[in-house]
């Protein structure tokens, strides 16, 4: 029977509630409460201080006059619901202000209120913009419900206007589509709780608290929830509800570890105010069931029970006690884990809930799964994980039907989790319109995919024909799904198709069940074969797997006759195994046809293979020109190559041959008795380095011409440069420090000192060993080089480092592997996989910056990495990745963007979803032109390399035995051999000048 409460239990237990809300070290939730009145009475006080700007309109003055007279009425009301609400226990001495400021403050803002000032028409600017924003916010909510950010962003809005009615509504719109977050309800509970007057508006709060604890598990809401009921005591019934509250609470998060114990103190305490002898047994439970459960500071809770009892504690108690410590040391490390790890943590909550999985304690599984989705929410595989573990274990319909319904919510995207809400709301016997409502939300979620479609549709329609009693010739229920049915098909073809360009049933599956439905069920041969003849329209009569299906079809439920016609057509019709329906066809004619039928079979059967054959014969030989024009369009293209590199070859000769020629005549006729010094053959590793290269130009000439100089000099320059050419040290690898050693590329060529440039970079993932770079014969730096460090763990992190910028162009970075031993190894650092959250965007102007399309594409979503594919130079390519926070707001951008214009370039925005990478086949052995196979060689980047072009003039050619080559120079001349039989005549600058006249 329902106990009315006296004015000293009210009175005790309300004491208690402002305890809690004015502790030493209140909560922030409750200082936000309690400064909510005060700042909106600030606001309201200061936009009445703002004075106008100068002289306006009369309906102008009367509009803001209206606007201040608003805020200051809503600021008031504020206040004074704060104050009712929590009593006269919070005053400005608690927040530091005293009474005698606040009336200084008032005085100073009425005083304002009438004076001029100059910041009247920037507010109302400010409010003016806000408001466009807000009807720009509602606008694209009307076209797109499902637009998380837009409803967020109009929630603030609307509260910062202060404009109540239309905040109430935006949030019960949003919370309708989308689940809360902890922040939003407890805002929503805070501006509701300090505006509430009496008792119907603390039945709304209590009906908003409902909502809120069913979309998340929130210890924080609990509190509140508890802690706000205790505020409505006095009332009949009030005792009863804080219990109700309280139990339902710790049904909930009781057994959260690290956050439960909270609500086990706030009821604690609440039991203990009420002083009554009957109430001491009620605490006595609450530390007895408390104390049985594993909870961090379990210690804490034990000493206060032995403290606050009169009595020994019962060994029982103990017992428990010392058994829940035990459990506590195993859960610990799991917690511990979740404690050092970054959200989401989905990696420590897997491996938490396989944990409780083995132990096999229902309550606490379904804590673990919820207090995961809390922080991952937008996981579809942890939902369907969480359903199926409730439609197979625990089979509550409530709580089943719960969970799915918020999976839907978080993940409407997923088309598995909708398939599998409709099949538990059949399973527990939902209203049938309300599983048809439901099926219409799907429709409206917005799927990614075609095929999602069609797994949706057909999800419904076996729901819809498990309904039907086929015994009956005609219902309802199969009228409902004859037409459903039709509704599908004219759904894929005009809504799925114009959005994606296919229906997503390339097949016709809907039209195959359809049809077996109509043949074995409601025995209709007549509709199945029209809904047969239509699948074959639409081109799957070329397929033998689609006839033998319709034939099977036929010889279940028809006639031979309607058989030997499928059979006769596939023949006909079927291009990728037509061996097989003939088979089938001859088969059933030598078991059931007559002579004449046999006769006719083998006729069409062996007219249609021999069809068959001359045109795959024809493909073939189509194939093999195909072929055979590639490998001479190669050919001509190669040799085309060659005749334009001859081509530059012989121009560059001619131009050599004149301009000595030039020389030539201006000393051919004073210098016709001296000879010039012997001409040594230039080897390929002859270069000297550049300090020395002006020294010998300046003493040989511009092209190689001697002035009138020592030759002993010139060759020992020569050598000299050979020599230290010779001395430079080699940059040899240790492959067996592969592990600790990344390879460096793409760096630009013009880098100076590499060592010192690039070891700061690299020293921020761990001590460097060595620096690497690798020169060219000529000294010059090549671009890449070799980074070894100390630990294995900075070489891994430092492959973090590839495509960072270095002078202008992206740095590649990559594990050191000996491609010899490992000639399939390739390091992509990015998903080739179809990634749903992610875009691929094309056709961007090549001026588009990073920041500007992050600014583009934060419209639609939370951009979470963005990348501009570049080359190697670091010049844009006009493509791009974005990759959002989930599907849904991926898919939202696709279509919102696709087909934008930026900077008057049209872009074109699709789900990722790279082509497979064709594998380069390795190279063989190549047929040399009028010889036999030989393998190929290996030349340098662009073919045969520049140290073994012939610089000699064709005129000046003669031919002779190879000389033998020493490592660095020409072999030594045997003894006893003569320079006459080694070497070509000389020939005098007079001579050299009437060769060239005589051509």
């Amino acid at each position: 029977m329902e106990r009315e409460w006296g004015f000293d239990q009210a009175h005790a237990a309300g004491s208690f509630y402002l305890k809690r809300f004015s502790a030493a070290e209140p909560r922030p939730e409750n200082l936000r409460r309690r400064k909510m009145a005060t700042s909106a009475a600030a606001t309201a006080s200061e936009s009445e201080a703002e004075p106008k700007a100068g002289p306006k309109a009369e309906g102008e003055e009367d509009e803001a006059k209206s606007t201040r007279t608003r805020r200051k009425v809503l600021s008031r009301a504020v206040a004074a619901a704060t104050y009712k609400t929590i009593g006269p226990e919070w005053d400005q001495q608690e927040e530091g202000v005293s009474e005698s400021d606040g009336d200084e403050e008032y005085a100073m803002a009425s005083s304002a209120e009438s004076s001029p000032g100059d910041y009247e028409w920037e507010y109302d600017e400010e409010e003016e913009k806000n408001q466009l924003e807000i009807e720009r916010l509602e606008e694209q909510l009307s076209i797109n419900i499902y637009d998380y950010n837009c409803h967020v962003d109009l929630i603030k809005l609307l509260r910062l206007e202060g404009e109540l009615t239309k905040v109430r509504m935006a949030r019960q719109k949003m919370s309708e589509i989308f689940p809360l977050t902890e922040e939003l309800w407890l805002e929503w509970l805070h501006d509701e709780i300090s505006m509430a007057l009496d008792s119907l508006d603390r039945e709304h709060v209590y009906d908003l608290f409902e909502k809120a604890v069913q979309d998340y598990i929130c210890p924080n809401i609990w509190l509140e929830y508890g802690q706000y009921s205790i505020g409505g005591i006095g009332q009949k019934g009030g005792l009863e509800k804080v219990r109700s509250v309280f139990e339902r609470a710790l049904s909930s998060v009781g057994l959260h570890m690290t956050k439960g114990l909270a609500i086990w103190e706030a009821y604690r305490e609440f039991e203990s105010a009420i002083v009554e002898a009957a109430r001491l047994e009620k605490v006595h439970s609450l530390f007895r069931r408390q104390l049985a459960i594993p909870l961090y500071d379990m210690e804490a809770t034990f000493e206060e029970y032995k403290e606050w009892s009169e009595d020994p504690i019962p060994e029982s108690v103990i017992q428990n006690y010392n058994k829940a410590q035990q459990q506590l040391e195993k859960y610990k490390p799991f917690e511990e884990s979740l404690l050092k790890a970054e959200a989401p943590r989905l990696a420590e909550y897997q491996a938490y809930i396989d944990f409780e999985m083995k132990i096999g304690d229902p309550a606490r599984i379904q804590l673990i799964f919820e207090r995961s989705l809390v922080e991952n929410c937008l996981v579809p595989d942890l939902w369907i994980r969480y359903s199926q573990y409730l439609d197979r274990q625990l089979k509550v319909k409530d709580l089943v039907l719960s969970v799915h319904n918020r999976a839907v919510r978080n993940c409407p995207w997923t088309v598995a989790l909708w398939s599998r809400y409709l099949l538990a709301m059949e399973r527990y016997e939902v209203d049938h319109r309300v599983i048809s409502a439901t099926f219409e939300k799907a429709l409206n979620a917005g799927f990614i995919q075609a095929t999602d479609y069609v797994e949706i549709w057909q999800a419904y329609l076996d729901y819809l024909r498990r309904r039907v009693d086929f015994k009956q010739d005609s219902s309802k229920e199969l009228e409902e799904l004859r037409s459903t049915f039709t509704r599908a098909l004219e759904y894929l073809k005009q809504e799925v198709e114009e959005r994606f360009n296919e229906s997503g049933d390339p097949s016709c599956m809907i039209m195959q069940n359809w049809a077996r439905i109509e043949a074995r069920l409601c025995n209709n041969m007549q509709k199945a074969r029209e809904l047969w003849d239509s699948i074959m329209t639409k081109g799957n009569a070329k397929f033998a797997n689609m006839w033998l299906e319709y034939y099977n079809l036929e010889r279940a439920h028809g006639d031979i006759q309607h058989c030997r016609k499928a059979l006769h057509r596939a023949v006909q019709c079927t291009s990728d195994y037509p061996e097989h329906v003939c088979e089938v066809l001859l088969t059933m004619e030598r078991t059931e046809g007559t002579l004449e039928d046999w006769d006719i079979a083998v006729q069409k059967t062996e007219t249609r293979l021999a069809r068959v054959n001359e045109q795959r014969i024809k493909a073939a030989e189509k194939e093999a020109a195909l072929a055979r024009q590639e490998e001479e369009k190669a050919e001509q293209r190669k040799r085309a190559r060659a005749e334009k590199k001859a081509l530059k070859k012989k121009k560059k000769t001619r131009g050599a041959e004149k301009r000595k020629a030039d020389e030539d005549d201006e000393k051919e006729w004073g210098d016709d008795e001296e000879e010039p010094p012997s001409k040594h053959r230039r080897v390929e590793n002859s270069v000297p380095p550049a300090e020395e290269a002006q020294d010998i130009e300046a003493e040989t000439g511009l092209f190689g011409k001697s002035a009138p100089a020592d030759v002993d000099a010139s060759l020992k320059l020569k050598d000299k440069a050979t020599s230290l050419k010779r001395d430079l040290p080699k940059v040899s690898h240790d492959s067996s420090k592969d592990n600790i050693t990344v390879f460096v590329s793409n760096l630009p060529y013009s880098m100076g000192e590499p060592d010192g440039k690039l070891r700061p970079l690299f020293e921020t993932c761990g001590e460097v060993v060595e620096i690497r770079p690798i020169f060219s014969n000529r000294g010059d730096f090549r671009g890449y080089c070799y980074v070894e460090f100390k630990e294995e763990k900075s070489a891994l992190q430092a492959l973090e480092l590839d495509r960072r910028n270095v002078e202008g162009r992206p740095m590649f970075v990559s594990p050191c592997v000996d491609k010899s031993k490992n000639p399939d190894f390739k390091v992509f650092r990015y998903s080739t996989a179809l990634e749903k959250h992610k875009l691929f965007i094309s056709g961007l102007p090549f001026s588009c910056t990073k920041e500007e399309l992050e600014e583009i594409c934060k419209a639609h979503g939370t951009v979470k990495d963005l990348r501009l594919v570049t080359n190697r130079a670091g010049k844009p390519k006009g493509l791009a990745y974005v990759e959002y926070e989930d599907e849904s707001q991926a898919s939202q951008a696709v279509l919102k963007m696709d087909g934008m214009t930026i900077k008057e370039n049209v872009i074109k925005v699709a789900i990722s979803n790279p082509p497979q990478r064709k594998v380069p086949e390795k190279p063989e052995t190549r047929k040399a032109p009028g010889g036999p196979m030989v393998p190929r060689q290996m030349y340098g980047a662009r073919g045969k390399g520049r140290t073994q072009l012939a610089l000699l003039p064709r005129a000046l050619q003669r031919p002779s035995a190879t000389v033998p080559q020493a490592e660095n120079g020409p072999a030594p001349r045997p003894a006893g051999a003569t320079p006459a039989t080694s070497e070509a005549p000389k020939m005098s600058n007079a001579d050299f000048a009437k060769l060239l006249l005589r051509k």
